[in-house]
Parts: structure tokens; sequence; C-alpha cells
């Protein structure tokens, strides 16, 4: 019997960790087990006839919020295709489906939770020309859902499927799990679920990790819900890495509340680059935290994210959810700056979503919550927000990610905070003339993007306050786009005398005399008069330097 395992990926740098552990645990069973990955880009009929291709008689999709819709047309037209082929839906977005799921679509079997005992479960059946019979977290035709799994323990035995060669180690991005399930209870994560925590043998983390790091994947991403619940543990798996890492970089999703001080002298030690913690603030509000069952201590966490950002080299991403119950807009500005001034790399804003099996999704009707039924189930509306409130989140957050998480425009930024007295107003003004502007409707390239923050400039400030500002903006594009002189967007000032004109031509060719050739040099000057470093009339000199190993680097130099 031949057997599929496929899912839809966003993109195509990732690679998919749940077919490989599917294929490692059932591969002993039958051995014609293929793995085929696909991405959403791609037509839906390319798509279908990749599949039909493998002629498979079992086909399992792993099934997510992004690709669920696709993949069930998908199987609607399979299952016409080739009415014999056997097809299994598996995955957080399809193990909670009611009875009438299977009247809707031609599935044979949905895998409830973890999958690696369930699909063997079905296959050993299927190969034996059997029914297979009921266990927890399959769910056949006619069947009633339950909230059962059948979980793994302990699971070193799952088959390491790095060390069997089934995942892609090409991509640049591994995905890696150390650990299943997380010791919290927040209601709007799918790990509130079971708060058993279990974790692979140190000898199996360091032989896989070592195998890893030995191939020089770019990026390990560690996919742990709360990857240091044991201190202990995660500091042996800090040091093992320090200790033998070429050249990766580690990406992990930690507790900030749970860092004691033997960790942090520990990551003391991390080297710039190699380590980017992913921190879920997610809530500061007490009644929110109370509401929604997240158990922290908001102060710790404040302390320890300080902690990382003065004494380590660590990448820091700090995670905010915005139209959760217990508080509004108001609220929500309020920890927005709060979480802002933790002084984090990257601060990612988002809109809960109600999952399929989250406790927040059951809890829907009493907390008030209204939210989209198709993925990725956003909220709506809820007894304190209105949609028009998250709608203006939601603009809130694009222009964050735009604006501040690009780190594009930091001079302009840091301007137009400090006149807005904190980072919601800032960000709100600016939603406010995008949303009358209807500039969310599309993505812009930068120049774009520039065009029209000088435009909001010109909107809302006059006088020196106005050329301070565009002066900011130019200094900010110059630093992440090569200016071109004659084609310069105008809220640069050109306007040299002609012996300004000859000190640049004099300076550039001093510096030109002392850089390394090994590339192409540009140049391009412009007029300021509101630097924070000089008063009065400044000429700065940017000049590019492009090299085929490094990129485009930047100089400036004030005259």
């Amino acid at each position: 019997m031949k057997i599929l395992l496929t899912t839809l990926h966003s993109r195509f740098i990732h690679a998919s960790l749940a077919l490989p552990y599917l294929k490692a645990y059932c591969q002993s069973l039958c051995s014609t087990i293929q793995i085929l990955e696909l991405t959403l880009n791609q037509p839906k009929e390319n798509l279908l006839a990749q599949i039909v291709a493998a002629e498979a008689s079992v086909v399992g999709f792993s099934v997510y919020l992004w690709n669920r819709v696709t993949t069930l047309e998908l199987v609607s037209c399979l299952k016409q295709i080739n009415p014999d082929c056997r097809i299994v839906l598996g995955g957080p977005d399809i193990s909670f489906e009611s009875a009438d799921f299977f009247q809707q679509y031609p599935v044979d079997a949905i895998i409830c939770g973890e999958g690696e005992v369930p699909l063997r479960h079905l296959l050993s059946a299927w190969c034996a020309g059997e029914q297979p019979t009921p266990l927890p977290g399959v769910q056949l035709p006619g069947e009633h859902a339950t909230e059962q799994e059948s979980l793994l323990d302990p699971l070193d035995q799952l088959p390491s499927p790095f060390a069997a060669g089934l995942v892609a180690l090409t991509r640049g991005l591994v995905y890696y799990e150390s650990s299943r399930g997380c010791p919290y209870r927040c209601s709007f994560c799918l790990s509130a679920r079971s708060t058993q925590v279990r974790s692979f043998s140190m000898e199996r983390i360091k032989a896989d990790l070592g195998l890893l790091m030995n191939q020089q994947i770019k990026l390990i991403k560690f996919v742990d819900r709360t990857f240091n619940y044991n201190a202990e543990r995660a500091r042996e798996i800090f040091r093992f890495i320090l200790e033998h890492n070429r050249s990766s970089s580690f990406h992990f999703e930690m507790g900030a509340h749970l860092l004691d001080e033997a960790t942090l002298q520990l990551l003391e030690k991390v080297p710039a680059g190699m380590f980017q913690f992913e921190i879920g603030v997610q809530a500061v509000l007490p009644e929110t935290l109370q509401r929604v069952s997240r158990t922290m201590s908001v102060d710790l966490l404040a302390a320890n994210v300080r902690a990382l950002r003065e004494r380590t080299r660590i990448h820091l991403h700090l995670d905010l959810i915005a139209g959760l119950p217990g508080g509004g807009l108001l609220e929500f500005f309020a920890a927005l700056d709060w979480t802002y001034a933790l002084g984090a790399d990257h601060l990612q804003i988002e809109l809960v979503k109600l999952l399929p099996g989250a406790p927040l999704r059951r809890e829907s009707v009493a907390q008030g919550i209204c939210y989209d039924p198709a993925p990725p189930y956003t909220v709506l509306a809820t007894m304190e927000w209105s949609f028009a409130d998250l709608e203006r989140v939601r603009g809130i957050a694009r222009l964050n990610d735009l604006l501040v998480n690009s780190h594009k425009f930091p001079r302009l930024i840091a301007a137009l905070l400090a006149r807005a007295g904190s980072l919601s107003g800032c960000l709100d003004d600016l939603n406010r003339f995008w949303s009358e502007q209807q500039l969310h409707a599309s993505s812009r390239a930068l120049r774009q993007v520039a065009y029209e923050l000088n435009r909001y400039l010109a909107q809302r400030f006059c006088g020196d306050v106005l050329m301070g500002l565009r002066e900011c903006l130019a200094r900010d594009y110059a630093h992440s786009e090569r200016v071109v002189s004659g084609s310069a967007p105008d809220f640069f000032n050109q306007d040299l005398t002609p012996d300004e004109q000859a000190r640049v031509r004099r300076r550039v060719k001093e510096e030109l005399s002392e850089l390394d050739r090994d590339g192409k040099v540009q140049f391009f000057s412009s007029l300021f008069y509101h630097l924070p470093e000089a008063s009065g009339r400044q000429i700065i000199l940017f000049i590019y330097v492009t090299k085929a190993s490094s990129g485009v680097e930047v100089e400036e130099l004030i005259l």
C-alpha cells in the first residue's frame, strides 16, 4: 500500500516537521511512504496533479489555518478522481470537527491532536484489510469527536527524522522540537488543552542538534511552546549549543518571567546574532490576564526583558495581542506603550484569533466575543471592542511593522514619538492619515512609503518643526536606499552653492583614495539645517559602497 503525506506551506522556505515525524514513526510498518511538500502560491490544478501523480492508496494532509480552505478543495477533487483513495486529515486546524464534517467532505478519518500513534493505528488496520478500531485521537465517519488524544510518552519512541534524512536541510530554516506541551492554560492558545509537558531525552536532543549544527543550518527554530519551562534543562541545551555551534542561529519561544539569575549569566556569553528570543507579553492588564487564565508576573517579565536587553546581545522579539477580554482600546494603548518601553528589537501586534479547540473559542458566547468563522478566525467585536476599534489596531500593527520593526525610519519615528508623547499616539495619528488616504489597501515600495510620510508631515506640521521632521525622513531614507542626484525625493535640499559643491568633490576624492575599491562607489550630498549634532547650514555626504559579498554599505559624513 502506497502512502502519501503532504501539506501546503505558506512559503517554500518552511520545511515540515510533522510529515517527517509521521514517516519516521510509521515507516517500519509500511516502507512505501512518500512526503510531498507543496506551497500555496502554486495553482490548485498543479497541486492536484502532483498529488494524483503519486498514485497513493492513502493520502494524509497536514492542515493549518493558512491552508485549510485550499486543502479541503483538493480533498473534494481528489476523491472524485480516485474514489478508492483513503483520505486522512490531521493538524491543529482539523482536530476539532463535529460528526457532520464527514457529510460535507469525503474524508475517511480525522486525526485529533498528535498524529504519530493514530496514523500508525489507521495504517496498520488498512494494511491488514481491516477496519480501524476506536482509538483516542482517531475520528471516523459516524463518530462523535472526543477531547482525548493518543500521546507519545516517552518521546524518544519517535525515531529522529533528522538522523533518518527525512527533513529538508537545504532551505536555510529548520524547525526543531525538543519538547511537547505547555505548563500554562492561556485560553487563547491550543496548548491550554494539555499541561502535560514531555521532553525528548537530553541524549536525543544533543544528537539532533549536533547533526544540524554540523550541517551549518542557517536558522534552527525551536517550536517548543515554552522552551525554558525547566530552567536547568534550558541551560544544558544552551551550554551545548555554545560549545558546539559553528554558524547557526537559533530561535526560542521563551517565558521571560521564568528566567533566573543563573540563566541570565549564561546568556551573557551568547555571541551577537546567535540567539533570538520570542517572548509573549500578550497582555498586561490584570483583569485580562485573569480572564484568559494567563498566569505570570508582569513585573518579573519586565525586569527580565530589561536584563536581557542590558546584559546580553540576544535579539528580542515581543508579542502583544489586541481584542482579548477585560480591556478595550485605551487599555491596549497603555499596554502597547508599556511593552515598547521595554526596548525590544521587534514588537509584534496581532488581533486575537479564536482557534478551534482553544478554550477561549468555547467561551466566546459567555465572554461576548464575535469572530470570523473562517480561517484565521480573527476577532470581530467583543463587549469591550468595536469592530472599528479593532480595525484601528490592525492599521497600527501594519504601520508598526512598516515603520518601526523595519528599522528603516528610526530618526523620524523617534522625533514623531517625542512630539506625540507615546508610540500609541504616534502610530494612531499616522494610521488616521493612512486610512484617510486609503493607503492600507496595497503594499508599497520604500520610496513610495517615504513619499507618503512626507505628505503626512506636510499635512500635520509647519515651519521649523516640519523642516526638522523632513530632514529626519531624508536622513533615514538615505541610509535605507541609495539616492541619486537629479532624481532625489523633494524632501532633500540640494541647493548647494558652487563653493559647497567644490567642497563635496574634494571630500569625495579624499574618501575614495582611502576606500577599498573592491566594489562600486557612489555618493550623494544634501543640505541640512536641524541636525542634533551641529547647528546651522550643514552638508551631509552619503557614500554608498556596493560589494557583491556584503551588499550596500552607507557612510555618512557631515562636512
